[in-house]
């Protein structure tokens, strides 16, 4: 059943739609959309974490390849292909007029094709042939991720954002988490069981986040005349004109590639780092992530509700980077299996708080209290996608010059402690 309203002559569909969910409308679409992203970033962590690097291991095993060097080539590939696709289809959907919504379409159009281009990765036995369809799973999956996000700030008001922000953080983490935990599992049984069931998934639970929380029509929406040199200028946002924008994109770019750069690692981590065989890593790599769920739920949904209820966004996402940095010391210091854990669990509280609350502050910087939502959204989904491009190039340039992992613990924690140097001079948001 929809929670729809029908517009009436005084409404200004410039603004964000949020008055359109009473209690349980809310509550069902805070449920389907969690579950949503729960899902989809569990299919980004299963492959990217689990199945990328035992796939491309495979390959590079029976032909002689470096393994590192060709995930590196991957990833940087497809970071290219799918840097701007984000904030291009939020855009895209904000003029989108149908009788579906602005966000539907683009939803169910790109989890469809993204689900069948993974399916085709189970299916590659040479390097370029995985990157081809990964690519394409990639920024099809990219563009429902844009105007996905936009689904937030146009039915949720500002006041229940923090709550909100909670329960999709839990779900992005707690579903990244259940990804690798999955992954790893299916990894020493299937690998391509593991493809098909997140291809045919992620269509699923879209279409069903969609039909159950139906947007308005849009065919009645005003639209300005599309003028491409204007179009495609406003993607520039100005950090002069808009500061809290610019040091809110800054601290989560910062954030993103020190964290980013463990997770794409995190295999080789134990197999290179820990020394564990392939077998015990898929195995260490699942507990790792079971760890780290328990701790991130519960610090996502207390984070959500106490930063509501107090009204403050940037403390937490503060002291989350703090957090976070620490963790990263237990296997700098002590390069074992127990560092491993321990840097899971802790990782688990600072990454659940700051994702829970780093949407929230997000929707609130926004330029003109967010009419353009989608468009500045999937701009601000850049600074997640950008260090995706940079972290495994990275990640093997600091490995090819100093041959140690320690080194990529240490850029890490400086980046994160970065990222909470740049949040604290925002002054839109407590």
């Amino acid at each position: 059943m929809s929670d729809k309203v029908a517009p009436t002559p005084t409404k200004n569909y410039d603004s964000v739609d949020t008055d359109s969910l009473n209690k349980k409308g809310y509550i069902k679409f805070l449920v389907s959309l969690s579950t949503n992203f729960m899902f989809l970033l569990a299919l980004y962590n299963a492959v990217i974490s689990v199945f990328l690097p035992n796939q491309v291991q495979q390959i590079t095993d029976a032909t002689g390849g470096d393994k590192v060097a060709a995930l590196a080539i991957i990833m940087t590939l497809v970071s290219v292909f799918t840097f701007f696709d984000q904030p291009l289809a939020g855009a895209l959907s904000d003029r989108t007029r149908s009788r579906f919504g602005r966000r539907t379409p683009w939803i169910i159009g790109g989890t469809f094709i993204g689900g069948m281009a993974l399916a085709m990765v189970a299916h590659q036995t040479t390097i370029i042939g995985l990157t081809i369809f990964w690519v394409i799973a990639a920024v099809a999956l990219n563009m429902a991720q844009g105007p996905l996000s936009a689904s937030l700030p146009d039915r949720v008001e500002e006041k229940r954002r923090g709550v909100a922000s909670g329960f999709i953080g839990a779900a992005q983490t707690g579903g990244g988490t259940l990804g690798i935990i999955f992954g790893g599992w299916i990894a020493n049984r299937d690998l391509a069981s593991g493809f098909y069931f997140f291809a045919i998934g992620i269509f699923i639970v879209s279409l069903a986040s969609c039909l159950m929380n139906r947007e308005q029509s849009s065919e009645d929406m005003p639209r300005e005349p599309l003028v491409w040199k204007k179009f495609f200028t406003q993607f520039w946002v100005s950090p002069k004109k808009y500061p809290d924008f610019g040091w809110a994109f800054a601290g989560r770019f910062v954030m993103f590639l020190g964290y980013q750069l463990i997770v794409n690692y995190q295999l080789y981590i134990l197999r290179d780092y820990i020394n564990l065989s392939k077998t015990d890593s898929n195995v260490l790599i699942g507990v790792m992530a079971s760890i780290q769920l328990v701790s991130l739920i519960i610090s996502a949904v207390v984070s959500g509700y106490l930063s509501d209820k107090f009204q403050v966004r940037k403390p937490f996402v503060i002291i989350s980077s703090i957090i976070m940095a620490s963790a990263y010391l237990f296997p700098l210091l002590m390069q074992n299996e127990i560092s491993m854990l321990i840097m899971a669990g802790i990782i688990g509280l600072g990454y659940g708080c700051y994702m829970s609350i780093d949407m929230a502050l997000m929707t609130q910087v926004l330029p003109e209290k967010g009419a353009n939502a989608g468009k500045d959204m999937g701009v601000l989904n850049i600074a997640n996608k950008c260090p995706q491009m940079i972290v495994t190039p990275l990640g093997a340039f600091i490995l090819s010059v100093t041959t140690s992992y320690s080194a990529v613990f240490i850029f890490a924690i400086v980046m994160v402690i970065l990222s909470a140097c740049l949040i604290a001079p925002i002054k839109s948001v407590k």
